[in-house]
């Protein structure tokens, strides 16, 4: 996918399997992330985890916009159900406000579509994620808390952060516990 931001510049979305991100591109990733984010991310050019696809937004050789696809199956209530997670999200400081993160969401969105998962999920509350489709969840969720990469307690926590699409026909149960299986995305 090619766009022309605000500046001029032509940028092209790349999905990357995480096999095949190339050492360069990695560090492309951790300098995005360093910059967008308080966090640490060390060394890292993810959170907590590695993921399974990441789309990347480029404008020239540089990496300016960055969303992380987590494809697992879930428990929502009794169910086991597959869904898509979204993180690590984040847009050069430059970039913001020249549609880098809704043109990377589009095309999750496209690609959370074509896959067998029932639900497209993320921890987040920016309007941007209501503006596509996403929906206000408030089920109590169980993962494994990781913390500077380190495995952590199992927690199970109410939280007001988790967002749900429906991809499917099934319907989100919004009062059923979630757990995630594992650690959050």
């Amino acid at each position: 996918m090619h766009l022309r931001c605000a500046k001029g510049t032509i940028t092209v979305i790349e999905a990357i399997s995480e096999m095949d991100l190339s050492p360069a591109d990695d560090t492309l990733i951790n300098r995005l992330l360093v910059t967008a984010f308080d966090d640490s991310f060390g060394d890292r050019s993810y959170f907590q985890q590695r993921h399974h696809l990441r789309l990347v937004q480029r404008s020239g050789a540089e990496i300016i916009g960055h969303m992380a696809l987590c494809y697992r199956s879930v428990r929502l209530g009794d169910a086991l159900v597959p869904i898509i997670g979204l993180a690590d999200v984040a847009t050069a400081p430059s970039m913001r406000g020249q549609g880098v993160a809704s043109a990377l969401l589009k095309e999750a969105i496209k690609i959370a579509q074509s896959s067998q998962a029932q639900f497209f999920l993320l921890f987040g509350n920016r309007p941007i994620y209501a503006g596509h489709g996403f929906v206000s969840a408030g089920n109590p969720v169980t993962f494994t808390a990781l913390t500077d990469a380190h495995t952590g307690a199992v927690t199970t926590t109410p939280t007001s952060a988790l967002m749900v699409m429906p991809l499917r026909e099934m319907t989100w149960d919004a009062g059923a516990p979630v757990d995630l299986l594992g650690f959050s995305f």
